[in-house]
């Protein structure tokens, strides 16, 4: 008998399909388990994307006081970590104070029917389009207040549970920001061994701009830090102090609102019904002293953003601004900020590295081409 004669051209298909059917289940494995991946750390990515920024805004830091401890990287790290979570509990901690405080002296002046607002400052009416009005309400509210409760005391009382929600988001950002300090704290005592998994990463997504690229986002989120945020802290520092020093009531309320809005770059609005209050309720001779305060106090973005944003920079300014704005309006959070700005940055240096790369040559005619 003869054995059945294979086909060459059957064997190579049924190999062909062999193989095609091996890489798609295993494509499709592989599609599963980075699935089942991002759902297991979906609920915990904002903590680790905060955690990341957080320590590489202070690594700069962690650098210098590592050296002054003599090479003691985890002390350093915990050190680190310490202060800045005393930075973000004090302040929760004298605002939830200040609020409660304001509640209850509040609720106690309503209760017993001595909550007085004072009048209007004689200037009010004289502000375009909002000043006739906002001088007849505020009038009318430091005449007839319980008309004016009952005027608006249903879109008042719709209005609560959106103010608890808020308070109660406030709340959560803030635990969110202590876990994310923690977890910036491991990265920095475990940071040998971070920036040797970064460079496989960088290096194995861009290839030989994988270095540049991980310096780029380093820069970038330093930038931000420093230029944006560090800008808005310290002006919501000397704003708090004028605060408190004027003697406004919710100091710590008034200086979270500011925070929020000096992020946003609206810092400014948010100081001009604190001179209105002032000059309502403080002497004259005060509330000259506060606005003068105020003006210094919104011009230092001016002066602050230049020196800050500009240290570091590897990109235009123009490109982390954009990005920055952006990113929180894409967003809705801080994260964004950072967010926007880096993946704008890398995506301008990527451009910039194609706009002068070589691969037009491939496509241009043979006599053109530089012999090699």
């Amino acid at each position: 008998m003869h054995s059945p004669v294979i086909s060459p051209v059957w064997t190579e298909e049924t190999s062909y399909y062999a193989r095609g059917r091996e890489v798609f289940i295993r494509l499709s494995l592989l599609a599963i388990m980075g699935v089942c991946c991002a759902l297991l750390l979906r609920p915990f990515l904002n903590l680790i994307i905060c955690g990341i920024l957080i320590a590489v805004g202070l690594y700069p830091v962690y650098e210098w006081l590592t050296k002054a401890l003599g090479g003691r990287r985890k002390l350093s790290a915990t050190l680190c970590s310490a202060v800045l979570l005393l930075v973000i509990i004090v302040p929760s901690v004298l605002l939830a104070g200040t609020l409660v405080g304001g509640i209850r002296s509040m609720t106690e002046q309503v209760r017993t029917g001595q909550l007085q607002i004072p009048p209007p400052p004689p200037g009010l009416a004289k502000l375009p389009l909002v000043g006739p009005r906002l001088e007849a309400f505020w009038t009318q509210s430091s005449t007839n207040l319980s008309e004016v409760a009952k005027r608006f005391g249903p879109q008042i009382m719709k209005r609560i549970p959106a103010v608890l929600a808020a308070t109660a988001g406030i709340g959560g950002a803030v635990l969110q920001f202590i876990i994310a300090i923690v977890i910036a704290g491991f990265l920095l005592a475990t940071c040998e061994a971070n920036s040797r998994f970064a460079d496989k990463v960088f290096v194995r997504i861009f290839g030989d701009l994988g270095e540049e690229i991980k310096d780029l986002v380093a820069s970038t989120v330093r930038t931000v830090t420093n230029g944006i945020l560090g800008v808005a802290v310290i002006q919501t520092l000397f704003a708090s102090l004028g605060f408190w020093v004027a003697g406004l009531p919710g100091a710590g309320l008034w200086a979270v609102i500011f925070l929020i809005a000096a992020v946003l770059q609206v810092g400014a609005l948010v100081l001009l019904p604190a001179i209105l209050y002032g000059f309502a309720a403080f002497s004259t001779t005060r509330a000259v002293i506060f606005l003068v305060w105020c003006i210094v106090v919104g011009l230092m973005d001016n002066v602050l953003k230049p020196i800050l944003l500009g240290r570091g920079a590897k990109v235009p300014m123009l490109v982390i601004f954009l990005g920055v704005l952006g990113g929180f309006m894409v967003m809705n959070s801080i994260i964004g900020l950072f967010v926007g700005a880096i993946v704008l940055s890398v995506g301008y240096k990527l451009f910039m590295a194609w706009l002068d790369s070589d691969v037009h040559l491939a496509f241009a005619p043979e006599e053109t081409r530089s012999p090699h």
